[in-house]
């Protein structure tokens, strides 16, 4: 019966053809737009936790006032020799973390920058580029810079990577890029550099040793890191917080879902693109029916019944749905790949993604059809004579 039934959808669909390509193009640009804004919704969460993911930790330990990577505040040290006190600790290492002013070699503006420095003898990421280049943090205002970084840096990291000592300002003090490693730009920054610990402390004279941005704490074999945070939370005072390397993860994916204004914004799109959607696949299937209300009319006379008339209808946004999802995927496609080079953010159009954003145009279109059906009740037979 279904596929006897979709010759009478797709011909009321085609007669009319300058409605079905705007239908179309309507049902492209609203899932174009859904797309979009959750790729660009899923960069945010994944461009600002790339180096969370590659700590190497079990625990981290972070003020009680942090609130992100940008914004972690400070903490005593001692925390974490007090941390080492449980049998369970095996070792720490304090990590220094801010936003500092970096003066582009290129452009000569000040931009802002992230700067992270810890101790060389103690390697605190699985990251490629710094852990061949500890020996060289450890020489005097000596960096290592993000080959990824997004913006006017082409010429500079040209330069580190022939071999050559590249040169500039950090804070208002000469610095020396030696190195290059490769993380990518985030919506905190669109640049970051690595150094040793006490690089960073001459960087940021204000900065107090014994005052750190955050805390890696490794387990030794089989400790459960649960148990462990429970019994740290417990025993540090409260102005620090412990968490799992993946809680800590989700508290900056958390922030930028409930405390920025970008997060917002990207739900806000895919909102406002389920409703556009909504609003013109609505408009076509109730033109529709309104121009063929005395042919369902006549179905109803002939006893069909109002199943079969409301299944040519949803049969009309189905077609609608997976005819215009099509287009919008392979544009997304595109632009995805355009705006990760253009941005260096982690645009990828994920499987999950795909599937989610055809099911919500299914719902769409459902959800269209299901409001227009309503003019079906006064298909009266009465009218046809």
């Amino acid at each position: 019966m279904f596929k006897r039934n979709i010759p009478l959808a797709w011909l009321q669909l085609m007669k009319q053809k300058g409605r079905f390509i705007v239908a179309l193009c309507g049902i492209t640009f609203a899932n174009f737009l859904i797309l979009m804004q959750l790729g660009f919704q899923s960069a945010l969460y994944d461009s600002n936790t790339r180096f969370h993911v590659l700590l190497q930790t079990d625990l981290v330990v972070i003020s009680r006032q942090a609130q992100n990577l940008g914004l972690l505040s400070s903490f005593p040290r001692r925390r974490l020799f007090q941390a080492a006190n449980l049998s369970e600790v095996e070792s720490f290492n304090p990590l220094y973390v801010r936003l500092g002013v970096w003066k582009s070699l290129e452009t000569k503006l000040d931009e802002s920058i992230l700067i992270i420095g810890f101790n060389p003898e103690k390697p605190a990421f699985n990251l490629s580029g710094v852990n061949e280049s500890l020996d060289l943090i450890k020489y005097p205002d000596t960096l290592l810079f993000d080959r990824n970084a997004n913006g006017k840096y082409q010429t500079a990291i040209a330069q580190i990577a022939e071999g050559k000592l590249v040169i500039t300002e950090l804070q208002g003090r000469k610095v020396t890029i030696r190195g290059l490693y490769e993380v990518g730009a985030s919506f905190v920054a669109n640049a970051s550099v690595i150094t040793s610990d006490q690089n960073f402390l001459r960087i940021f004279s204000t900065q107090q040793a014994g005052k750190v941005n955050l805390g890696l704490i490794k387990l030794k074999p089989g400790s459960d890191s649960n148990a462990v945070v429970k019994a740290l939370q417990s025993y540090l005072p409260d102005d620090v917080k412990v968490l799992t390397r993946q809680e800590f993860i989700d508290f900056e994916k958390k922030y930028w879902q409930e405390n920025g204004a970008i997060g917002f914004i990207f739900s806000l799109g895919v909102t406002i693109g389920f409703i556009v959607g909504v609003i013109i696949v609505y408009q076509i299937i109730y033109s529709d029916v309104m121009d063929h209300i005395a042919e369902y009319a006549t179905l109803k006379a002939m006893g069909f019944r109002n199943i079969y008339l409301l299944s040519v209808v949803f049969q009309q946004a189905l077609i609608l749905a997976v005819l215009g999802y099509i287009p919008g995927c392979l544009i997304s496609f595109g632009m995805y790949e355009l705006t990760r080079n253009a941005t260096k953010l982690p645009l990828f159009m994920t499987y999950e993604r795909v599937i989610q954003v055809l099911i919500l145009t299914i719902i769409m279109c459902l959800i269209s059809g299901a409001i227009a059906m309503r003019k079906l009740d006064s298909a009266d037979p009465a009218d046809i004579f």
